[in-house]
């Protein structure tokens, strides 16, 4: 299930976990949600001054987003947001579409009951925000189903190589609008969970392939034409 995030109304040097980690978690959001979009710089002393936490767990942070991706450091300019283009998106849409076949094919033989009654949960939650025009909702709830899938896979270090990715695909969702409508991608996810449910190994990685395929069409026609700028709306995963 994803990190929650911190409460903005509290310092988060105030709360009891790492503060490396809550700043990552929080400034990680900040930049998929479009709050900080590319390009945008971030400055320590005020973030510190605003995240109530000093500037060592800060550092620590940013050098974590720069490592995957989020930033990047230039000289004179400090630690930027950065872009996500469309080589950016091939690379991502190379790795995630052979690793989600083999994750829901793994998916098929060894999810157990509890794993595909939160799938369902997820689906549902995902087609009632769909039908309301939630697009947002819609996009965490299935991403949220992706990860349930990787986690029923039952293979750690599937896992540990799928856990990097999620945060770029949510981001990359975010910065799209390749769909203005949830329901066809809510489709294909249920024919996806009805394949993983009885157990049809051949047909479950066959649908994820072919629905990563799908997505990865679309987003990557919107990022070819140059509208992913200040963009307002989202593509469910």
């Amino acid at each position: 299930m994803p990190t929650r995030r911190p409460d903005r109304r509290a310092s988060i040097g105030d709360t009891h976990q790492s503060l490396r980690d809550r700043v990552y978690v929080e400034l990680r959001e900040r930049i998929i949600e479009g709050e900080y979009p590319p390009g945008h710089r971030l400055v320590e002393r005020e973030l510190a001054e605003e995240l109530g936490v000093s500037r060592i767990p800060l550092r620590e942070a940013m050098q974590q987003l720069e490592s995957e991706g989020f930033l990047v450091t230039q000289p004179r300019r400090g630690s930027l947001v950065a872009g996500f283009g469309t080589d950016d998106a091939e690379h991502l849409f190379d790795v995630r579409e052979k690793l989600e076949g083999l994750a829901a094919g793994l998916a098929a033989r060894r999810a157990t009951d509890a794993q595909l009654r939160n799938m369902e949960r997820l689906l549902l939650l995902s087609r009632k925000a769909a039908e309301a025009g939630r697009l947002r909702e819609v996009v965490t709830h299935n991403a949220d189903f992706h990860q349930q899938i990787v986690e029923a896979s039952g293979n750690p270090l599937l896992q540990d190589l799928m856990s990097p990715l999620d945060s770029r695909l949510r981001r990359l969702f975010r910065l799209t609008s390749a769909l203005k409508d949830g329901n066809p991608m809510c489709g294909e996810h249920e024919r996806l969970h009805e394949a993983i449910r009885d157990h049809d190994e051949v047909k479950a990685e066959e649908l994820a392939r072919a629905h990563v395929a799908g997505t990865r069409a679309s987003a990557m026609r919107y990022l070819a034409a140059g509208t992913t700028e200040n963009q307002d709306s989202s593509t469910p995963s």
